[in-house]
């Protein structure tokens, strides 16, 4: 069975994502990077995420040679830098990171200071398919902004989520406003 790109593509416009800027290099002249939807905890034992790399990609390459990298979470603040990263403002490799206020993780990759949550890996896996490289980074350092709303993407553009504000009813039980903490 074959399923055509273009409704693929409509389906999954229907999903929201957070978004993303995987970074990569340590040295100023040889950095790059890249906004991606496709960012996710993998695990907490040991404490790492996957990311789904196009080969195209400038990053591809360069995140297999310096076998590190960072996922930086972006807040509603960053939308122009998304696009900036997504190369939709015409502006590519280095001169990327000439936007925002960028530090160096312990791996060397570039981190953005005011994401919401930055992740600094080191390239544990890769597992390939046919256009893109599954990235497995293991975790070296955290940080986050508790305070930040996170930018996600969905239907074409860029969003911020919102609480649920009422009361859920589940059966004949009552549940309380839910929140992560509620399933733990």
């Amino acid at each position: 069975m074959s399923i055509d790109p273009t409704s693929f593509k409509q389906a999954m416009r229907q999903c929201a994502g957070a978004v993303a800027l995987v970074t990569v290099g340590a040295e100023h002249g040889k950095r790059t990077g890249l906004t991606v939807t496709s960012a996710c905890s993998l695990s907490d034992s040991p404490p790492s995420l996957i990311v789904c790399v196009n080969r195209n990609a400038s990053a591809h390459a360069r995140i297999r040679e310096e076998g590190a990298f960072a996922i930086n979470f972006l807040s509603e603040d960053h939308a122009l830098l998304a696009l900036t990263f997504s190369g939709q403002k015409g502006v590519n490799g280095d001169d990327r990171f000439g936007f925002g206020q960028w530090t160096t993780a312990a791996t060397g990759a570039p981190v953005l200071q005011d994401a919401v949550a930055t992740f600094d890996c080191v390239l544990a896996q890769e597992f390939e398919t046919k256009t893109h490289s599954i990235f497995v980074g293991e975790v070296r350092s955290v940080a986050h902004a508790a305070d930040a709303t996170p930018l996600v993407y969905l239907r074409s553009g860029f969003h911020i989520p919102r609480e649920m504000r009422e009361t859920v009813s589940v059966g004949d039980l009552d549940s309380r406003h839910l929140s992560w903490t509620d399933f733990s």
